[in-house]
């Protein structure tokens, strides 16, 4: 356990994910990063972002990755009592076997239990806002024209105790 109070992420195999392993994300990985997040946001978040964010100590910051490379990335930040979950993506031809939810499930063991989250995403993402309530996250409220490139409004929604539970 480092002195933040969050354990250092040993490297580890997922369970029925092939070769996918899950480990702290690092500055090494980062032009990988660039290349998933501009395949994936119409307004990527900067180099200098994510530098910022990996810099923070009490944050957690995942990879996870394959034989082929990086396949997938989340990075969470601690505000006082709640974690923040900024940004989770996954390479397009990766999408919709379970990478991002094996990603989310270890960032929830990473902050321990009862620990509090929130995040903002757009209104029109469907896929991700089924599977942040799978996790039990609720809707608490929208940020009007959030997003900058289109106006489009973000939806607030909330954890109020992950309990480190798999989705169902």
């Amino acid at each position: 356990m480092r002195r933040d109070g969050v354990s250092e992420i040993v490297e580890s195999p997922v369970a029925d994910r092939g070769d996918l392993r899950l480990r702290r994300l690092g500055y090494g990985d980062l032009p990988s990063v660039i290349s998933i997040e501009r395949r994936s946001f119409p307004t990527p978040w900067s180099l200098a972002m994510f530098v910022l964010e990996l810099s923070k100590p009490s944050g957690i910051c995942l990879a996870a990755e394959d034989s082929e490379g990086l396949v997938a990335y989340l990075v969470c930040a601690r505000y006082d009592d709640v974690w923040h979950l900024m940004n989770v993506a996954v390479r397009p031809e990766r999408r919709r076997r379970g990478i991002a939810t094996d990603l989310i499930e270890r960032l929830f063991e990473e902050a321990g239990p009862g620990a509090r989250f929130t995040l903002e995403v757009r209104v029109s993402n469907s896929p991700a806002i089924e599977m942040y309530r799978r996790f039990g996250f609720r809707s608490a409220g929208r940020r009007r024209r959030y997003y900058h490139d289109n106006g489009e409004d973000a939806l607030i929604m909330w954890l109020e105790a992950a309990k480190g539970a798999s989705v169902a």
